[in-house]
């Protein structure tokens, strides 16, 4: 019998507790829609309700004009891709790896003879002693990929999810 008296107890305070229960709700975030850079104006916008949510000064390839044609070529390329994998990287901090090359980039690399390349990366910038991040920060110096301070990579690490599309224009 005395059993019977503490399951009765225990269901009375499980279901007095329930009604109780408060739930805590956060602030509608809106998901990351894409990252869209804008290679003329070198930034990197990041964008949620088809508005930027964030932008951002970026370092370009060395060659910044133009689409990324083969390996080696210094240019950023230009199309619709996806951050796909990303790592923390020894020289560049944080480091999301572009899709590139995209059938179009493949298709075209394969017209003209040459290896389109790869490893496009959205980085951070070196911070040493010998160089320091700002030395880097208003120049184009990568071989391809899209480089940011060191801080707002972070900002746009803890942003941005594996799978969103990224669009670089020119």
């Amino acid at each position: 019998m005395r059993w019977l008296l503490a399951l009765l107890c225990l269901s009375f305070v499980t279901v007095s507790q329930a009604s109780f229960v408060t739930t805590v709700t956060t602030p509608n975030v809106s998901p990351i829609e894409k990252i869209l850079v804008l290679k003329s104006a070198h930034q990197l916008q990041v964008i949620a309700d088809g508005k930027p949510l964030r932008t951002y000064r970026i370092s370009l390839g060395k060659q910044p004009r133009g689409a990324k044609l083969m390996e080696g070529d210094k240019r950023t390329p230009e199309g619709l891709y996806w951050i796909d994998w990303r790592k923390v990287s020894d020289k560049f901090n944080l480091a999301m790896h572009i899709s590139y090359p995209n059938i179009s980039d493949s298709a075209r690399s394969r017209r003209e003879g040459v290896a389109p390349g790869g490893m496009i990366m959205i980085h951070g910038t070196p911070d040493t002693e010998d160089t320091p991040e700002d030395l880097f920060h208003t120049l184009d110096w990568t071989d391809g990929c899209i480089a940011m301070r060191n801080m707002d990579m972070r900002e746009v690490w803890g942003l941005v999810p594996d799978g969103t599309m990224i669009e670089i224009r020119p």
